[in-house]
């Protein structure tokens, strides 16, 4: 097993600014079991030699627990799951992501548990997790799940959306992070159907290694920010409409021009697109 030392990072740059939530805590790295072939952070880290999905990288709890003790003060969620899968398949073997939660806990930090796992959803980790402190997405990018084993290795969305209902009836703070949003991979009858106060959006984000390894249409990702591909607003809003969604939406958005939009015209929370209940 290979230690991962690098499992705290407060994000920078444009990301840095735009997110409301840019305190990252990696349980595992430098690799994710799920190697989804749209991922940002395989994207980065794989042609360096640094991504290896079969034997991810482990972080020490005591180490993440001296950090915590310094962190205490500041006030800020933590998002666990910035670069890999915090609920990934290692987490059944290892236990990090549920002694960090516990030292969380302990501590009386927030944090913001980001995944594609249902494991999140289990009677142990719902025992585990403060209410009043956490605060969970879970991504979904289709509503079906044969089409979903051709690009990830995640748990089937059915299993993520029935977690995501579990949670919200639970009383977690919940919300279905639709992550990233593929039209053409929802079926938008099954998503309207799904209970849940909350959703999130996140549109794909296109560069070279996302286009070599995923095999759809990216005609319309025309317009070019921060070294990736995006799909221009009139297009976001014109698949946005098709969202038949009762509850609340919030858009996660990278492009400034376009964060600015979601904040005056649809953001349910225009001080935070995470939209979290705090």
């Amino acid at each position: 097993m290979k230690e991962f030392k690098s499992f705290f990072k407060e994000v920078g740059g444009n990301e840095g600014t735009l997110c409301h939530y840019s305190t990252r805590l990696d349980t595992y790295g430098c690799g994710c079991a799920h190697d989804c072939k749209y991922c940002y952070a395989k994207s980065l880290l794989d042609f360096r030699g640094l991504w290896n999905p079969a034997e991810p990288a482990v972080a020490s709890v005591q180490k993440i627990k001296r950090k915590l003790l310094k962190f205490k003060e500041c006030g800020k969620v933590i998002r666990l799951g910035g670069m890999t899968d915090c609920f990934q398949p290692a987490e059944r073997a290892y236990k990090v992501t549920y002694n960090t939660i516990k030292a969380l806990n302990e501590l009386g930090i927030e944090y913001l548990i980001v995944t594609k796992s249902d494991l999140v959803a289990s009677d142990e980790y719902i025992e585990v997790m403060d209410r009043r402190l956490a605060h969970i997405q879970i991504s979904v990018t289709t509503t079906d799940d044969e089409l979903s084993r051709t690009y990830e290795k995640a748990t089937l969305p059915s299993r993520r959306i029935k977690a995501i209902e579990k949670l919200q009836r639970e009383g977690f703070d919940v919300q279905l992070r639709l992550s990233p949003f593929i039209p053409e991979y929802i079926d938008f009858d099954v998503l309207g159907k799904v209970k849940c106060d909350k959703i999130l959006v996140e549109f794909l984000r296109v560069n070279t290694w996302v286009r070599k390894w995923f095999d759809i249409d990216f005609s319309e990702y025309t317009l070019k920010h921060g070294g990736y591909a995006h799909l221009p607003l009139e297009k976001k809003l014109e698949y946005l409409d098709r969202l038949s969604w009762d509850g609340q939406i919030s858009v996660c958005e990278d492009v400034p021009e376009h964060h600015r939009y979601w904040e005056e015209n649809l953001n349910e929370n225009p001080q935070d697109c995470c939209n979290l209940k705090r």
